[in-house]
């Protein structure tokens, strides 16, 4: 940033302008945000891309079926057997439940719920287990398209209604499992957010030693959030944009963490530049236009690395490229706007009780970090060559990551209703019809078709009985398997081999299971195509920022390094820590977005400062220089950013869980061990050949002119 620039966003005047504006911005925002989960899609199917199977496949059932049905299970077992009495109750509460607003009706008008009337009759086949300890009721709900926002409060009162004494009553099914899906991400409004801040302000007060000034950043990161959520609000409304429990999520550990990572280098720099200048808004105006250019390229680095995610085969990886990026500019704007008004506008106090006063002499001279790079500085190519090897060996972890769909009852780190029911069905021998294998083809091939269906081993009932409509068949097919298993994704895969080869058919595969098959087969190339895609983003910023060949190469490469290692750690730490036995197929690619997009932060402010030290001490001085001013900076935002992912790994998902233990890590990795030691030995050994082909540091080293203090103005 320009030093004028910097000077006129801060000034005696302009700093009152420029917070006036955010709080009107905020106060208009923060309404919108509170929206934002109604607009959210969490509906498996709409994250697939339009050219998978699956997705096709349902566009050819939208006159078989709405694809807003939601249908949903009500289990009851009683562990001794049903009794009469239990079964009148559950007739009587069928006819209830069937009265709930939403319920699909059928062709009299009336509810469909399929629920046991007479267990000495033959009408209880599906119904009721062969022990007679387990009954089932199933219906189905319709709220257009905003039903799986509206199930959750469905699904209160279906077990208000569902209660007999000694009978343990569950919702399962895709109604049982979006209401459980809604509980999860129910604490991204308030429980996560709240945690997230709470472990914030801990870092913040332990760093700045200060009981005051941790609020001017957390505040300007709540400003940036709400900012954020309102705009992604309006797109995902009126624009299309794939919104997720997931998503929000993430959206919110990674403004608040970035958006502090940032205000504690601005902050830094500030209170450096307090020690020179007298007058607060000159000091401000300098530390801006020194830190705004890191922040600035950092900030772009992580918005252009998650735009890239656009490229990905699933909606729900692409949607998430938008959300991020959005979040990451408004922070940057807010940080460089809001925060240097609030600092100036609430003066050098702020710092108490350790305020930098004009003169004073800087204390990360002689620091920790000053006294890390003088230990490393002796033998440097030793230092860093151990420190890649422990590394390297500790990628080997990857060798125990297994990727895939995980199973539905192993989808949650505590065990949730959804998935209990769903056991129980299986445990008794009760099929699951809420999630058939579905195939439409060419009503004149029907028979050839149901023939290459009786060929797959394992299929339940093949019901045909649906009429056909403007030439298209509809055919469904009891699977009986949980669809997130691989023993599913088999069967699809069996499936669609032979309906494929029924000439004329046009046959397609769809229903739960094809989903999660397709959507790991899209994870898998997503994996393929973004982390190159990425690492060549990360690699011309790096080349523009420092204007050199091998110091870009030779970050990014420790980048790759350090997400190995964090990864490898974290696979075994989820293997045989949390028992954990698969990973999500996205989880690699997530891992790798936010330890390279948000690890090259600390490559960034590291980087830039080593440069501009260069220029008038050489690179070895410089970069020991560079460390003990920044190292300090980089660590607490390290800290920050770890403790804001360990946050997400709260919500009770197994792959959140994954998610934060790999880059809470990773980023430990990067900032305590990678930047602060690696990278400083590398520079060590290597001076100033690291700017090849630049001559940045071919000259003699030109020694700044000082300048007089500006008097304070108020």
């Amino acid at each position: 940033m320009h030093r004028a620039v910097a000077g006129k966003l801060t000034g005696p005047i302009t700093k009152w302008l420029v917070l006036a504006a955010w709080l009107l911005i905020v106060a208009v925002a923060s309404g919108f945000a509170m929206k934002l989960t109604d607009v959210q899609n969490n509906e498996a199917s709409s994250w697939l891309p339009d050219t998978a199977e699956s997705t096709k496949a349902l566009a050819k059932l939208a006159p078989f079926q709405d694809q807003n049905d939601i249908p949903t299970i009500v289990v009851y077992h009683r562990a001794s057997g049903l009794t009469a009495a239990d079964f009148s109750a559950i007739a009587d509460q069928a006819n209830r439940l069937g009265d709930i607003n939403g319920v699909v009706p059928g062709t009299n008008g009336r509810p469909t719920v399929a629920f046991p009337t007479d267990v000495a009759s033959g009408q209880q086949a599906g119904l009721v287990s062969s022990d007679g300890t387990v009954a089932t009721t199933a219906l189905t709900f319709n709220f257009g398209a905003d039903g799986w926002n509206k199930l959750p409060d469905v699904a209160d009162k279906m077990r208000a209604i569902a209660t007999i004494d000694g009978v343990d009553v569950h919702l399962a099914g895709p109604g049982g499992q979006a209401a459980d899906a809604a509980e999860v991400f129910g604490g991204i409004d308030g429980t996560l957010l709240f945690s997230a801040l709470a472990v914030v302000i801990v870092i913040l007060l332990f760093t700045y030693r200060s009981p005051v000034l941790w609020i001017l950043p957390i505040f300007s990161a709540v400003v940036s959030l709400q900012t954020a959520e309102a705009i992604i609000y309006f797109l995902a409304k009126y624009a299309d944009l794939t919104v997720n429990g997931q998503s929000q999520a993430i959206l919110s550990v990674l403004v608040i963490g970035a958006g502090t990572d940032y205000a504690l280098l601005l902050v830094a720099r500030y209170r450096e530049e307090l020690r020179r200048h007298e007058n607060r808004h000159e000091a401000m105006a300098f530390a801006l236009h020194r830190a705004a250019p890191a922040i600035i390229a950092s900030a772009s680095t992580v918005a252009i690395g998650m735009l890239v995610l656009l490229f990905a085969q699933m909606n729900s990886t692409a949607g998430l490229g938008p959300v991020a990026a959005i979040g990451i500019v408004v922070t940057l704007v807010v940080m460089l706007t809001l925060l240097p008004a609030l600092l100036v506008i609430f003066g050098r106090w702020i710092f108490w009780p350790a305020r930098p006063s004009y003169g004073s002499a800087e204390p990360t001279s002689t620091g920790f970090w000053a006294k890390v790079g003088n230990r490393i500085a002796p033998k440097p190519r030793r230092v860093w060559t151990f420190t890649a090897g422990v590394l390297a060996v500790a990628c080997l972890g990857l060798l125990a990551l297994n990727t895939g769909n995980i199973p539905s009852d192993e989808q949650y780190t505590k065990t949730v209703d959804s998935t209990t029911g769903q056991q129980m069905l299986i445990d008794h021998g009760l099929v699951d019809n809420s999630t058939p294998l579905q195939v439409v083809a060419n009503d004149s091939e029907t028979d050839a078709v149901v023939a290459a269906i009786k060929t797959v081993p394992g299929l339940g009932t093949v019901n045909t009985a649906i009429p056909a409509v403007g030439g298209v068949k509809y055919i469904e097919i009891e699977q009986g398997l949980d669809p997130a298993t691989a023993k599913a994704a088999d069967q699809v895969r069996a499936l669609r081999a032979a309906v494929h080869k029924v000439p004329g058919a046009d046959a397609l595969v769809g229903g739960s299971a094809a989903i999660y098959l397709d959507t790991s087969k899209a994870s898998q190339r997503d994996n393929l195509v973004i982390i190159p895609l990425i690492l060549l983003v990360v690699l011309m910023i790096l080349l523009v920022l420092l204007r050199a060949v091998l110091s870009p190469v030779i970050l990014v490469l420790t980048v790759v390094l350090s997400f190995g290692a964090a990864l490898g750690i974290a696979t075994l730490i989820s293997r045989y820590i949390y028992g954990f036995d698969m990973a999500d197929s996205s989880f690699p690619l997530f891992v790798f977005v936010f330890l390279v997009a948000l690890g090259i932060d600390y490559n960034i402010f590291l980087m830039t400062r080593v440069r501009e030290e260069t220029a008038t001490k050489g690179t070895r001085t410089g970069s020991l220089v560079a460390l003990a001013s920044t190292g300090g900076v980089i660590t607490s935002a390290g800290l920050v950013l770890a403790g804001t992912f360990a946050v997400l790994g709260t919500l009770p998902l197994v792959f959140l869980a994954e998610l934060a233990t790999a880059v809470a890590l990773g980023v430990l990795i990067d900032t305590l061990i990678v930047r602060s030691v690696l990278v400083t030995a590398i520079n060590l050994d290597l001076g100033g050949v690291i700017w090849w082909p630049s001559k940045l540091d071919r000259s003699e080293a030109v020694e700044p002119t000082p300048k007089e203090p500006a008097r304070e103005i108020v």
